[in-house]
């Protein structure tokens, strides 16, 4: 009995000695909309849905950072209240958070193409909006401006309006499953460099 306690104990110390915490940080992505709230709508194409199928393809790409766990704030066609997403995003405590939307112009064809960008009144959010800039072509950065995920989140935070979702060329990218890992792959690079 003796000898087999002291196997158990030798056992749980190795276990216990070899284990060491994962000390991932987390990155998260909001996809914006969701549920009743389609946002921006374009031949029979929702901006809720485009920017969850890409939130996901950022998570699944993601999976390759070693210092990061990407957590998204909604994984499903639902809608949360915006301070419901604030509050989470408070209580993880992120290194960062992306706030996906797509953009639309009032003409039913837009010439306006390419990402722009918003950020906080922070240099950690103005160079996480840099890196991510430089990553897409055209992209803007349009500084800051009083959005509540902008205001409210206390990590570095960015809303990134994706493309147009009424030009051919962005709606073309962003909608296909080619371009969505491609857009994916571009902000992974980003999190890298950041």
């Amino acid at each position: 009995m003796k000898g087999t306690k002291l196997f158990a104990l030798a056992v749980f110390s190795a276990a216990f000695l070899s284990f060491t915490p994962v000390n991932k940080k987390y990155i998260v992505i909001d996809a914006g909309h969701g549920g009743n709230d389609m946002g921006a709508t374009r031949n029979g194409i929702s901006e809720k849905e485009v920017v969850l199928n890409i939130a996901k393809q950022i998570q699944e790409t993601g999976k390759s950072l070693e210092n990061y766990e990407v957590i998204l704030t909604r994984d499903s066609d639902a809608y949360s209240q915006l301070k419901d997403r604030t509050d989470m995003i408070n209580k993880l405590n992120p290194e960062m958070v992306i706030s996906l939307h797509l953009n639309s112009s009032p003409h039913p064809e837009s010439v306006k193409q390419g990402q722009e960008i918003y950020t906080q009144n922070s240099e950690a959010s103005k160079k996480l909006a840099e890196k991510i800039s430089q990553k897409f072509d055209p992209s803007q950065i349009e500084g800051e401006k009083n959005l509540h995920i902008l205001r409210e989140s206390k990590a570095p935070t960015v809303v990134v309006e994706l493309g147009y979702i009424n030009n051919t060329k962005d709606r073309e990218l962003m909608t296909s499953e080619k371009g969505q890992k491609e857009i994916a792959q571009k902000f992974v690079e980003a999190f890298n460099e950041y």
